[in-house]
């Protein structure tokens, strides 16, 4: 996509900056060379500048991690991109190559500010875990899997906590969407359950891979002095942040060369602020986290320091049946919980055992993470929509089947192909299962005549295959 400005367009230029003026979204517009040729209000007020003066400044003087520097070196568009600027705030970036008279001139973005909306949704999900960690004395006790597939972890999450030599630094591995971060919010709960920290104490968690590279991950982190480099100003880090409670680092290899100035802090206690002299003091116990071998990424003296307790989570794959529909009943009860906090309306949600089935047995590459989306999604087609619940409906009843599961969102385990069956008429499973479907067999049936051909699969697994056929 590409914008195409013709004098049209600049003889009614003051209809199109009376238009951008007004927009709440931050607008800018530069040259080939970056140099800026409009900015807005709102972009203007980001920056604490007016509008007149930011025209014919270079971007980066006012937003040196600009999307439109990626524009301008590829031309092309850039969609959706999230950027972390000063002081944490997060922003959606949208910027696009402009072209006036076919000839390459610059480029457009827009930009709005979702720090708030990210805040809220990480809070509600500390809240939910909060809640129900609140009625149990041994917060670990709320983890489905405790005592199954997660034991091993969480009593190595305890002891890293609670020994009597002292709490330990330590290493969450898994795949994405294994629940490091949960894992490292129990622990803080059961630091402060045992004394091991203050109550209130600070949780301070950053994923350090959001970053777009590892020294602007370490000025968050260790923070900065004024005069360290163009631009700075002191600005305390995360580490300061976090004295007296639990520091998380999620993805901490991203951290690259900077892994010495964390390891510093561990073995001394003290820390140093990019392109500081002085060493502040700070009590600080630290989770780092990763969904890469750490043994790989980080320097040997670190990774030794923090992996005394190396916690490992399993993927949703290598969990018992069990546990799985555990998991689908936590998020079934938050659904209806939400429905109920949300508009007042008891929800009582059931899944068919042909739908039940396909959720548990299908393959999830983000995890515990994507079944939750998946479950939510499904639910989502079942139920109505609030506009079309009438004021004085409070009690609704949502049966979800099959044709409710969104399959592009998720692929199903199978033993999927045969060479050929034994009439010679097919050459793959699917074509069997077809074949059979359309001389009138039903998903049980034909899990018969399978069987019968020494093709052993579930009647879901089936049923699963049909609904497939007709999305494509």
């Amino acid at each position: 996509m590409r914008v195409v400005v013709n004098d049209k367009f600049n003889s009614n230029g003051e209809i199109f900056h009376t238009i951008l003026g007004a927009l709440r979204e931050g607008v800018n517009v530069v040259d080939s060379k970056g140099i800026i040729i409009y900015s807005n209000k709102s972009s203007a007020d980001y920056v604490k500048a007016n509008m007149e003066e930011m025209v014919g400044q270079h971007i980066t003087k006012y937003y040196q991690k600009a999307a439109l520097l990626e524009v301008l070196e590829t031309q092309r568009p850039v969609y959706d991109k999230k950027i972390i600027h000063d002081e944490g705030r997060v922003f959606i970036v949208n910027g696009i190559p402009l072209f006036i008279n076919g000839i390459f001139s610059g480029g457009v973005a827009t930009f709005r500010d979702i720090t708030e909306i990210e805040r809220l949704s990480k809070r509600l999900e500390s809240l939910e875990l909060e809640l129900a960690q609140s009625k149990m004395h041994d917060v670990f006790e709320t983890i489905i899997g405790n005592d199954g597939s997660l034991k091993d972890a969480v009593n190595k999450a305890k002891r890293s906590i609670a020994s009597l030599g002292g709490p330990r630094h330590c290493v969450i591995v898994g795949e994405t969407g294994t629940g490091k971060t949960m894992i490292a919010k129990a622990m803080y709960s059961f630091a402060e359950r045992m004394g091991v920290i203050k109550p209130g104490s600070p949780f301070i968690e950053v994923n350090c891979a959001q970053f777009t590279n590892s020294d602007i991950a370490a000025m968050e982190v260790f923070g900065t002095e004024k005069g360290s480099f163009t631009g700075a100003h002191e600005k305390p880090g995360l580490v300061e942040g976090a004295d007296g409670g639990i520091l998380f680092l999620d993805e901490a290899h991203a951290l690259g060369t900077h892994q010495t100035m964390l390891l510093k802090v561990i073995e001394s206690g003290l820390v140093r602020r990019i392109g500081g002299r002085k060493e502040r003091e700070v009590d600080i116990l630290i989770i780092t986290a990763s969904s890469k071998n750490l043994k790989e990424e980080f320097i040997p003296e670190l990774y030794q320091r923090l992996a005394q307790y190396l916690i490992e989570l399993p993927p949703l794959s290598a969990r018992s049946l069990e546990e799985k529909e555990k998991l689908l009943e936590f998020f079934v009860n938050l659904y209806q919980a939400s429905a109920k906090s949300r508009y007042g309306i008891n929800l009582k949600i059931i899944f068919t055992e042909t739908a039940k089935n396909i959720l548990l047995k299908a393959k999830y590459e983000r995890n515990i993470r994507q079944f939750r989306d998946v479950i939510n999604v499904a639910i989502d087609a079942a139920a109505p929509l609030v506009s079309n619940i009438g004021n004085d409906i409070k009690d609704i009843k949502v049966l979800v089947d099959v044709e409710h599961l969104h399959f592009k969102m998720f692929e199903e385990e199978y033993s999927p192909e045969i060479k050929q069956d034994n009439s010679g008429q097919a050459s793959t499973l699917d074509e069997l299962i077809k074949d059979l479907n359309f001389k009138g067999l039903g998903p049980r049936k034909i899990a018969s005549e399978l069987k019968k051909k020494g093709i052993h699969l579930e009647y879901y697994q089936i049923a699963y295959r049909l609904k497939k056929y007709k999305m494509i």
